[in-house]
């Protein structure tokens, strides 16, 4: 990289501590005033059918701006959590500044190139440590379109109740993710013989010692098989946000972003599977085909979640008017590519094909549209259903586990024609 490119990056990523403590304090208070700067969250319609109203998890929700982010729904203040307002999805790439932030602990709040480095360790013939200029120039680039979903996204609409973060449909994002592949950094390394999983630990640190250092892992086969596992230092072009992991973040395509560790700081080779609490204790489903259970019973057994299920959604329009409204969404998959997408306008009754747009690559969201013309006004009910190109499709009806995960039934807009 030429000198002129890697100062500018470092420029880019200059964080503000005093600015962002203060945000945070003021993103607190106006969880309490359910306000910020004055502005309400409200206007169009959410486009999954519901009002903002007392029974949607956008109820009562502000919209905020962090440094690097524009205005985002709050969900939590200590740690951030910030949902993106679903007209960013109108296009299949997600602006860097819209993307959702989630923390399960504070996030570092400033950082030093000079001083941090990857330490690559454990079960070794070579141990590691690069700085972000050994990533960039010591190994090939790689790059990979790919989305990033929050593994309770959509858990606000779970019925009955369930316990976490009450997310709408806003907790994921889609980029283009470039760095360095993570086998290349292990060849590298050297992995020895015997080697079974690869644990992944951020600069982001508890503030108590009780609470457990958010550690994950995947297996050494998984990320030796999987070209598009990554160490990624861009985002769209540009360094990563410091709340989306900077100054480089694991990209596992296809999984949910709980394996996306941010401020990646430790990539350690075990000999035996990896028995941390965020493993063996979290983020877990039941172990049945579907992932889900009898709603309000509890899984005789769990494993830890893992890839992501097919998924659409309507984006726009909200409202419509006119003799014809074009309807545009996302599908995305956990790798495989999106088929097709079916839109019904009469709840279920009919289904009809929908124009994809551009293939960005099997982990991308797929942009689809649909021409709907109808004779008359009136209230209609909107639907999308997304198929990939193994037969996956998606659930007509709710599927239901305790941690509101795997969310990926056929969501509906009700819409009113003028």
């Amino acid at each position: 990289m030429r000198k002129v490119e890697k100062s500018r990056e470092v420029e880019f990523s200059l964080f503000d501590r005093r600015r962002f403590l203060r945000t945070w304090g003021m993103a607190a208070a106006a969880i309490g005033a359910n306000l910020w700067g004055g502005r309400f969250l409200g206007g169009p319609r959410p486009a999954w059918g519901a009002e903002a109203g007392e029974d949607s998890p956008l109820a009562g929700r502000p919209l905020v701006r962090y440094p690097g982010k524009t205005d985002l729904i709050l969900l939590t203040s200590r740690p951030p959590q910030l949902e993106t307002p679903l007209k960013y999805f109108e296009e299949a790439i997600t602006p860097n500044e819209a993307f959702y932030v989630r923390y399960h602990i504070p996030p570092p709040t400033n950082m030093d190139l000079a001083t941090w480095r990857l330490k690559v360790a454990g079960h070794l013939d070579k141990p590691l440590e690069l700085s972000l200029d050994d990533l960039q120039t010591k190994f090939s680039r790689a790059s990979v379109v790919a989305v990033n979903q929050c593994s309770g996204n959509g858990r606000g609409y779970s019925s009955p109740r369930v316990f976490g973060g009450q997310w709408a449909n806003g907790a994921m994002g889609n980029a283009e993710w470039t760095g360095v592949r993570l086998r290349d950094i292990l060849s590298a390394a050297g992995v020895k013989q015997g080697a079974v999983e690869v644990s992944f630990n951020g600069l982001d640190q508890p503030v108590m010692p009780t609470v457990p250092d958010f550690v994950k892992s995947l297996t050494v086969s998984r990320i030796m098989e999987d070209p598009n596992v990554l160490v990624a230092y861009q985002m769209n072009g540009q360094p990563l946000p410091m709340l989306n992991g900077f100054p480089a973040r694991l990209v596992v395509p296809g999984w949910y972003a709980t394996y996306w560790v941010k401020h990646l700081s430790e990539v350690t080779v075990l000999e035996k599977e990896f028995d941390g609490f965020w493993m063996r204790k979290a983020y877990l489903i039941p172990d049945t085909p579907c992932g889900c259970v009898e709603p309000g019973t509890a899984p005789a057994h769990t494993v830890p979640i893992n890839r992501m299920g097919v998924r659409s959604l309507i984006i726009s329009p909200s409202d419509g008017a006119g003799k014809a409204i074009t309807l545009k969404g996302i599908a995305f998959d956990s790798g495989y590519g999106i088929q097709e997408v079916l839109v019904s306008t009469d709840n279920g009754g009919t289904w009809r094909a929908a124009q994809l747009g551009k293939d960005l690559g099997n982990y991308s969201f797929r942009a689809w549209s649909y021409e709907w013309s109808r004779p008359q006004g009136g209230h209609y009910s909107l639907m999308a259903r997304a198929t990939n190109r193994t037969g996956e499709s998606q659930p007509s009806g709710a599927l239901w586990n305790p941690a509101g995960y795997l969310r990926n039934v056929i969501e509906g807009v009700d819409v009113t024609v003028a």
